[in-house]
C-alpha cells in the first residue's frame, strides 16, 4: 500500500539532515484545541458587539416567538449543509543549535452534504488537506522544507504556526508555538470550509446551513444566495436590550436563554453593524436536559443590505431548524443535544476522508523519516 504521507518526506528528510529532532514519545501525539475552539472563534466573531440592543427584524417586537416546526416532508427548506474537522499531531521537535521548533502535521477537511426528497443524505463535495506545520523562522531552513512541500502537490500544504491570521494569535494567545498548531489547524480548516461554501453549486430555493459562525471576512459571501450559520457553543458573554416598555430591560445570555420555551425564538438582535441578524432557537425541550443553556442553537443570518429582516423568514428558519433535533447523535458528541442531525453526518463525511491514527503513526516514524506501509 502506498504511503499517503509520502508527499512530505523530501521535507522530513531535510529536517532530519539540518536539525536533530527530537521525536514524540510514540512517534506522534494528538494535540488538541482547549478550551472550545468554536465558543472561542464566535466571541472573536462576535467583535465590538458587547451589547445586542437593536432589532433586526420587522414587524415582530416581542422578545420571544413560538414557531412552529417544519419538517422536510411538509416543506423541504434545508438541502446543503456543511462541517469541517481538524486532527494535528506533534510529530517532535527539531533543535538548530539553541533554536527549536516543534513539528506538527494536521489533516483537514470540509464536506457538505445533500438531503433528497425521501431524506437520504449524499456527499456533495469535499476537500481534505495534508499540512505540515512549524516555526519557520526558528531555524535557518524554514524556507527550503516550505518549497518542497508544495511541491508534494495540492494534497499537501505547509504554513508557519507563527505566522499571524487575524484569529490563531487571539484564540491561543502567547509565543508558545506547540500551542499554537491545533488552532492553527482549525483556522486553516475554516478557509476550506469557506471555499467549499462558496463556490457549492445550488438551486434558487435550497437553503445551506453552515456549522459555526460565520467568517469574519463576510464580505467575500455576498453574492452567494440563502445561507446562515448555525452555533452549537457560542459566546456567553453579551447582554441583550429586549423589547418592551419605555426602554426595554437589559438581560444577560443565561437570563435570555433561561425563559426560551421549546420550539420558540428569540428577537433577531442586530450584528457586525447591521452586516448580520443574530438570534436563538430551542430545539429541545429544557426539561429533559441538564442545563438551561443546553438544547439552544445561535443563528447567525447574513443582511447585507443591513435592512430590517422580515419576520416570517426569521419564523420560517427557525421553524425548519426545530424540525431538524432527530435523529440525535446522543452519546456521540458531548454537543448532541444542540446538533443538527445533517450537520452531524457532514462531519462525519470529513473524517471518514481522514487517514486513520495508526495509519499516520505508521506512516510517519523518526528517525529514518517516512516508512513504507
Amino acid at each position: 500500500m502506498r504511503n499517503p504521507f509520502s508527499g512530505l518526506r523530501p521535507a522530513l528528510e531535510v529536517i532530519l539532515q539540518e536539525g536533530r529532532v527530537l521525536p514524540a514519545t510514540g512517534q506522534a501525539m494528538e494535540d488538541l484545541v482547549r478550551p472550545d475552539h468554536e465558543e472561542v472563534i464566535d466571541r472573536l466573531r462576535t467583535g465590538d458587539d458587547r451589547v445586542f440592543d437593536v432589532l433586526l427584524e420587522r414587524p415582530n417586537t416581542r422578545p420571544y416567538v413560538e414557531v412552529k416546526p417544519i419538517p422536510r416532508t411538509e416543506r423541504h427548506l434545508l438541502r446543503y449543509f456543511l462541517d469541517g474537522s481538524a486532527r494535528t499531531f506533534f510529530l517532535g521537535d527539531v533543535v538548530e543549535g539553541n533554536r527549536r521548533s516543534p513539528i506538527h502535521v494536521s489533516q483537514i477537511g470540509a464536506a457538505a452534504v445533500y438531503r433528497m426528497d425521501n431524506g437520504q443524505i449524499k456527499v456533495a463535495q469535499s476537500k481534505h488537506q495534508i499540512v505540515l506545520m512549524m516555526d519557520k523562522q526558528a531555524v535557518s531552513f524554514g524556507d527550503r522544507v516550505e518549497e518542497l512541500v508544495k511541491n508534494a502537490g495540492p494534497r499537501f500544504a505547509f504554513h508557519d504556526i507563527m505566522e499571524d491570521d487575524g484569529e490563531t494569535e487571539r484564540t491561543s494567545p502567547g509565543k508558545e508555538p506547540r500551542s499554537r498548531a491545533a488552532h492553527k489547524a482549525h483556522h486553516l480548516m475554516s478557509g476550506l470550509e469557506d471555499e467549499l461554501g462558496r463556490g457549492l453549486a445550488r438551486e434558487d430555493g435550497q437553503w445551506l446551513v453552515l456549522d459555526g459562525s460565520l467568517s469574519k471576512d463576510l464580505y467575500k459571501w455576498e453574492s452567494v444566495p440563502q445561507f446562515f450559520g448555525v452555533t452549537k457553543s457560542f459566546n456567553r458573554q453579551p447582554l441583550f436590550k429586549l423589547p418592551g416598555g419605555r426602554s426595554g430591560r437589559v438581560v444577560n445570555l443565561y437570563d435570555l436563554l433561561v425563559d426560551l420555551p421549546f420550539s420558540a425564538r428569540t428577537c433577531a438582535f442586530s450584528a457586525r453593524s447591521g452586516k448580520m441578524a443574530v438570534w436563538y432557537v430551542r430545539i429541545r425541550e429544557q426539561k429533559h436536559l441538564d442545563y438551561p443553556l443546553m438544547g439552544v442553537v445561535k443563528v447567525e443570518f447574513p443582511n447585507f443590505s443591513t435592512d430590517a429582516v422580515p419576520s416570517e423568514l426569521i419564523d420560517e428558519i427557525s421553524g425548519a431548524l426545530v424540525a431538524e433535533r432527530q435523529v440525535a447523535p446522543h452519546g456521540k458528541d458531548i454537543r448532541w443535544h444542540a446538533h443538527l442531525y445533517a450537520i452531524y453526518l457532514a462531519e462525519q463525511a470529513v473524517k471518514n476522508g481522514f487517514i486513520s491514527t495508526e495509519a499516520l503513526k505508521a506512516g510517519l516514524k523518526w528517525p529514518v523519516g517516512i516508512q513504507s506501509m
